[in-house]
């Protein structure tokens, strides 16, 4: 069978049974007897089903939802392929429900499931109800063993309100802001004790009315325990509006002490970048103090519903608790990787999850002690001793961080895995709040550290894991008998690419098909679930139909090394040598590698912070915005004039033919560039110093035709026997490249010259340089060779150029290590135009406004509230039209300019559109303009003109 680095890759499969071990203490901690049901979907469910088998525990079962993706067309999926029985695949309409009355049923429904078929556990993975504290106390209930932490620890550390509290009480640093904004709004209805006393007669709450009466408990505490009793008898004593106004002061007073900061709204119930909203600082706004604070917190309450709906927590009885936090603007995102039994808890290093774009993490690093050791010698061997400083800060931050998440880890009793999540400015760092459930991005700390765990008895009788999952299933059997493991290292660094079906924005693009995806490669580790396993008696690809209903996760891609630098280089590797395609397919595996190769070519130890990201994408855009402007064709035959221009007769003739050989070899690879804006970045970044300026004029710094070797093996369009021609260099262009290869690196050993300039220097002579064995006439050869080969090279200038045009490399690394972002790719108004550069809106009409994505069409805020707009309705530019529910995120679309509605053709809310799916007929306020195909092919020759002028 192909693809043999996906099926059997030592870094991550491996024979994990340990009742098949000699040693009779190693033997006890068999984990057969367990019967897991899967209740979770992607990535982690194959991974878990691969851990379940190696373990030996072989009678486990998953559930299969009728919305769920891993639905091929006209095949069983991969997943179901490894399970024997179909009696143990089971179905449900969904996961999670969409309120808390189908989240009950479904909770319900998983018990029965379970009890019905002989599962005597449960596996939730990372997904849907992992953190779910009603659904993990459900099965405790039911006698059911939860594969995670408890419902208590669930409760202490998973509650974002709860986890707060007690990180304060721990000594743990923490953000400013309010936790118990609920207590708050419940205490302006019900001030006193006996007010709440009352409350709680009225209502009959399961409460005993003598715990108010505790002195050693907060007033605010006491309306917490009334809140939860209504919570456990599916009541509201508050209004949604009621929560808004007490936020929304909460809000105006963090302003009046940050003017200058923005201010976080947080569900308690979210994760994974839902139910997260950011409000505006008010120094964005016009007016004098009290005005700015009042614009910048006017939007509070559409905010708060906008969560509230994200998360599902919009039913009777919900908890709809809301966290109030300052953003803190400069921040990093890492978080700590912390186990225990409940008795015993400890650390495995940290990860640095900064790159990210609207709280969607895309590419995670591993932090550890062993890694951050090296880059501070290494650092100080430079002499770079501002990022040596750098360094050894980062690596204190690290030391306390783990020390704390040791320390709040046995504070909750945490009894399986968890994630302690911080913020880092320089040298502080705050406790954000803790996952209490295995992570997306687990791997990246399974790859650098394993658990020893010793026999107190004989420390020569032990067992190793490597694997996060084979950890809480030991854990979840075995608990108490556990002794604390040992961290040993298995690799300084990893990382890890989330390879999503977004477009080039990084906006959600569901309903794609992948029809084909090249095979793994040595050193990848490629989590997905399951779309990589062939047909197995025809070894083909099957095809995989990327369903809009979940996050647009596809896999997991990650690699590891020895150093930071070399984890990158192996994951650029990864990345070029990637090929995915299907049909109506948009995925970010180009934004990947120009951003990989972004800090390869820049500094691999910077330090982004959580707004690198959307700043990024606009340089890249305006980058496509330049390239957009080349008509390649037009540039070829400008430059090929300008060659010939000096050249008469036969002369003329000759270079005209040498030239022509060279057009496709020069054009494709360019083209490819042009079209795709994220390898153009990275193509960027790694050879900035390809050329170098002499006043006006761009010149080479090294020899293009080795360059050109180079991007195309950058794009992956090296030459290789039987593959497709579209997808590599033609055979009789790639002649030619290898023959002038060869001949530079002739003349190379001959002439021995430092660099390319000194070559070029010396070719300039007439006569061969003094000491070589070249007669005059070879000399001579050489020099017409030298010439016919560099002719038409210089139009690999046009990608330099670009760069400059577009001040590519004014986003830079500092000696600090953080990152120079130029001020107008913080403007958002310039953001959201270089979005659409990126990413162009579906072509329409002058009356309609399109579907910008497919998803599912909301015409309102929330269910009880009006249309955004209807039939007659006038918008003015950027006001709402629709919510689109896409890959579990809510987006809310905004006019791109004024108009009246003549017509709404999506007629209720809940119905799934497409990307380009006519919604509103419009009259617009002014004639659109639309650039027809001779004024856009006019503009680029235009431009493509006076681009050449200025290289030639």
């Amino acid at each position: 069978m192909s693809n043999e680095h996906y099926l059997n890759n030592p870094l991550i499969h491996k024979n994990r049974q340990l009742h098949a071990h000699a040693s009779e203490w190693i033997r006890q901690f068999d984990c057969r007897e367990l019967r897991p049901l899967i209740i979770c979907r992607g990535p982690i469910r194959k991974e878990a089903m691969d851990v379940f088998v190696e373990m030996g525990i072989k009678d486990f079962g998953i559930l299969l939802s009728e919305k769920d993706s891993i639905v091929y067309q006209d095949a069983l999926a991969p997943e179901l392929r490894a399970i024997k029985d179909p009696n143990n695949i089971h179905r449900v309409p969904d996961y999670t429900g969409a309120n808390k009355e189908e989240r009950e049923q479904r909770i319900a429904q998983i018990i029965s499931i379970a009890h019905t078929n002989g599962y005597n556990s449960i596996f939730a993975g990372y997904g849907f109800m992992a953190e779910d504290e009603a659904m993990v106390a459900a099965m405790e209930k039911a006698g059911l063993n939860f594969v995670g932490p408890c419902s208590k620890t669930v409760h202490d550390a998973g509650l974002k309100d709860e986890a707060k509290r007690t990180a304060l009480r721990v000594g743990v640093s923490v953000t400013p802001g309010i936790d118990n904004g609920t207590a708050l709004t419940l205490l302006k209805k019900y001030p006193t004790i006996q007010a709440l006393k009352d409350l709680i007669a009225e209502q009959a709450l399961p409460l005993d009315e003598s715990l108010l009466d505790q002195t050693d408990v907060s007033l605010e505490d006491k309306a917490d325990l009334v809140l939860q009793a209504s919570y456990d008898k599916g009541i509201d004593l508050y209004t949604v509006d009621e929560l808004s106004e007490t936020l929304t002061e909460a809000v105006m007073r963090m302003y009046a002490e940050y003017p200058s900061n923005r201010v976080r709204l947080k569900a308690i119930s979210g994760g994974g970048g839902k139910g997260q909203r950011i409000l505006a600082a008010p120094s964005a706004y016009e007016g004098d103090e009290a005005s700015r604070i009042e614009q910048a917190a006017r939007k509070t309450p559409e905010l708060i519903r906008e969560i509230l709906n994200e998360v599902k927590a919009t039913g009777v009885g919900d908890n709809k608790n809301v966290l109030v936090e300052l953003n803190i603007e400069t921040t990093r995102h890492q978080e700590i990787q912390v186990i225990g039994n409940g008795e015993w808890s400890m650390t495995l290093g940290g990860r640095d999850c900064s790159l990210q774009m609207h709280e969607q993490k895309l590419l995670e690093v591993s932090v550890t002690v062993e890694s951050l050791q090296a880059a501070i010698e290494e650092a100080k061997q430079q002499g770079r001793a501002t990022e040596q400083g750098v360094l050894e800060q980062d690596l204190k931050t690290l030391i306390a961080m783990e020390d704390e998440a040791a320390r709040f880890g046995e504070a909750v009793g945490l009894d399986s895995v968890s994630t302690f999540e911080c913020i880092v400015d320089r040298d502080k760092h705050f406790f954000m709040e803790m996952n209490t459930r295995i992570q997306v991005e687990h791997r990246v700390t399974e790859l650098c550290y394993a658990l020893k765990f010793v026999n107190p008895e004989n420390p020569n009788d032990y067992f190793i894991v490597e694997s996060l999952v084979e950890a809480m299933v030991l854990l979840a059997a075995h608990g108490s008998k556990l002794p604390k493991p040992e961290r040993i290292l298995r690799h300084n660094d990893s990382v890890e690419a989330r390879l999503n079906a977004t477009n080039s924005a990084l906006q959600p693009s569901a309903g794609g098909v992948i029809e084909y995806w090249s095979d793994a490669i040595e050193g990848e580790i490629r989590d997905d679930q399951g779309i990589s396993l062939h047909n197995p008696d025809t070894d083909v690809f099957i095809k995989y139909t990327l369903a809009g209903a979940y996050d647009s996760n596809i896999a997991l891609l990650l690699t590891v090394g020895e150093t930071r630098l070399d984890t990158y280089e192996r994951m650029a590797e990864t990345l070029r040598r990637t090929t995915i395609r299907g049909k109506d397919l948009a995925t970010n595996l180009s934004f990947h590698n120009g951003l990989v190769n972004w800090f390869i070519g820049n500094n691999i130890n910077a330090r982004p912070t959580t707004r690198f990201i959307v700043p990024y994408l606009t340089l890249v855009g305006e980058v496509k915005a330049l390239a957009d402007n080349i008509d390649l064709d037009a540039a070829w035959h400008l430059l090929a004039d300008h060659v010939t221009a000096g050249a008469e007769g036969a002369a003329k003739t000759a270079l005209s033919e040498c030239l022509a050989l060279k057009q496709t070899l020069l054009t494709r690879p360019l083209g490819a560039l042009l079209s795709d804006p994220h390898a153009l970045s990275g193509w960027l970044s790694i050879h900035s110093d390809c050329v170098g300026l002499v006043g006006d004029t761009l010149v080479w710094n090294e020899n293009p035709v080795e360059l050109l070797a180079e991007t195309y093996e950058f794009l992956n369009m090296g030459y290789r026997a039987g593959q497709a021609a579209a997808s590599m260099i033609w055979s009789h262009d790639n002649e030619l490249l290898q023959e002038a290869n060869q001949f530079y690196q002739d003349l190379d050993d001959r002439l021995a010259c430092e660099d390319w300039i000194e070559l070029c220097s010396v070719l300039d002579e007439d006569c061969a340089p003094e000491g070589s064995d070249l007669s005059e006439e070879l000399w001579a050869a050489v020099r017409s060779a030298h010439y016919g080969y560099q002719a038409g090279m210089d139009l690999l200038l046009i990608l330099p150029k670009l760069g400059l045009l577009a001040d590519f490399y004014a986003l830079a690394v500092n000696e600090d290590l953080t990152i120079y972002i130029p001020e107008r790719l913080l403007d958002a108004d310039h953001q959201a135009k270089m979005a659409k550069v990126l990413a162009p809106p579906p072509a329409a009409k002058a009356d309609e406004i399109l579907a910008a994505s497919g998803g599912m069409f909301y015409g309102r805020e929330s269910p009880e509230h009006a249309l955004y707009v209807e039939p007659g309705s006038h918008f003015e530019a950027g006001d709402p039209l629709y919510i689109v529910e896409v890959m579990k995120m809510f987006n809310k679309v905004y006019a791109p300019f004024a108009g009246t509605v003549d017509q709404v053709l999506v007629d209720k809310d809940g119905v799934i559109i497409r990307k380009g799916q006519p919604l509103f007929k419009i009259t617009p306020d002014e004639k659109i303009e639309i650039e027809t195909s001779e004024q856009k092919q006019a503009r680029q020759r235009a431009k493509t003109t006076e681009l050449m002028q200025s290289l030639l």
